[in-house]
């Protein structure tokens, strides 16, 4: 394996097992190619990690702390940790929800790599080529864990990794339709065509949170995707909901969903600009919902983010009747807890209304954070009382 010999004193951040080396900590390394495996060693050639080697300020990325084998058994002795704690938080084939993320990057030891389950079907994504080159034994290894069980395996990394000479496709099976559970609430998912993996399974405690709070009441759902917080607020008892996203298609994946769960009735799913609307929008709602994709993928953009994620909570607030919620999110990871907060809070001031927090919430408990790598919390949300 190659080798990469760190600069005296830079070895403490792994030796607090974080797993990241940037490239201003290495004072040589073996000749080597985005992806490859490298041994990390300290000043006086200890062995200190194996990662994998990148192409940015992240030089090398962490998936062993031990000196091991980086071979179809590595990687069964990873998913069946990983599997291990889902079964523990009652995430199975058999139960309510058998649609979950297994593999959550540093978050379960191996940056780079997302795995999600859809019943009987997995989609791989890989973020890093260190993770693509190695597809076929992480495929591998999952048709170990599970069995016949699962029915297909479907590799979708080409728009992660930007790359025009990868290919998405299925490693075991072929494209089939499914229709998954979460909280018993049916979900039809598309992973070949649908954004990131399908679905954005991160949001399933906090869909089942808005739920508790809908029954008789009317939700505005904005940036709704396939409907997931429209269907676990009408499933909830909401009296009616309007799902808004710029995307056609993610409006006719907003019926499909209420089709499925016999709620249609009760929902309106409109294709619009989500701030158009809320601008224009004459109604005000019990509950508003925003839930808009990354504002900031880089430092570079995050004063023009906080100022977007200001405007939209301004016009979300605007739609609150007296007494009435807010389930607010920001995904991006720039965004910290303590930044997102106080941009609500400037929000709120801009309104002139009096808001109370009920509930700081994340992302569900199978996309972890490790203790060691604090940037691994991505998902921030905030439920306000609005007066």
């Amino acid at each position: 394996m190659k080798k990469a010999y760190l600069k005296k004193g830079k070895e403490q951040a792994i030796l607090r097992r974080h797993p990241w080396v940037f490239s201003g900590a290495v004072r040589e390394i073996d000749e080597v190619e985005e992806g490859d495996l490298v041994e990390v060693l300290d000043n006086k050639g200890s062995f200190l990690a194996i990662g994998m080697i990148g192409d940015g300020s992240i030089l090398i990325r962490i998936i062993s702390f031990e000196k091991t084998s980086i071979d179809v058994a590595f990687w069964k002795q990873k998913i069946s940790k990983a599997l291990s704690l889902r079964k523990n938080l009652g995430l199975s084939l058999e139960g309510p929800t058998n649609t979950y993320r297994l593999i959550h990057g540093e978050g379960d030891g191996l940056p780079g790599l997302i795995i999600d389950i859809y019943g009987e079907h997995a989609v791989i994504q890989a973020h890093i080529l260190g993770m693509h080159k190695i597809r076929i034994d992480i495929a591998e290894a999952l048709k170990s864990e599970y069995g016949t069980s699962l029915r297909t395996i479907y590799y979708k990394s080409k728009s992660a990794l930007h790359r025009n000479d990868i290919e998405d496709e299925f490693l075991l099976g072929e494209m089939e339709n499914a229709v998954v559970l979460e909280n018993n609430m049916k979900l039809n998912v598309n992973w070949v065509e649908g954004q990131k993996t399908g679905f954005f399974l991160d949001q399933r405690v906090n869909r089942a949170l808005l739920g508790t709070y809908s029954k008789g009441k009317t939700v505005l759902n904005t940036f709704a995707y396939s409907g997931g917080f429209s269907i676990a607020a009408l499933l909830g008892g909401a009296d009616d909901v309007v799902s808004v996203d710029v995307s056609k298609t993610a409006v006719e994946l907003c019926n499909v969903n209420a089709d499925l769960n016999g709620v249609n009735e009760k929902h309106k799913a409109v294709a619009a600009d989500v701030l158009t609307y809320l601008r224009e929008e004459e109604n005000y709602y019990d509950i508003v919902v925003l839930d808009p994709p990354a504002f900031a993928k880089s430092l570079k953009k995050k004063h023009a983010a906080t100022m977007g994620y200001k405007r939209l909570n301004t016009l979300g607030i605007q739609k609150v009747k007296p007494g009435g919620l807010l389930f607010t999110f920001s995904c991006s990871q720039v965004i910290d807890e303590p930044l997102f907060i106080h941009t609500v809070t400037a929000a709120a001031m801009e309104v002139g209304r009096e808001c109370q927090i009920l509930h700081r919430l994340s992302q569900g408990p199978d996309h972890p954070v490790s203790i060691f790598h604090p940037e691994g919390h991505y998902l921030k949300g905030l439920v306000l009382r609005v007066y």
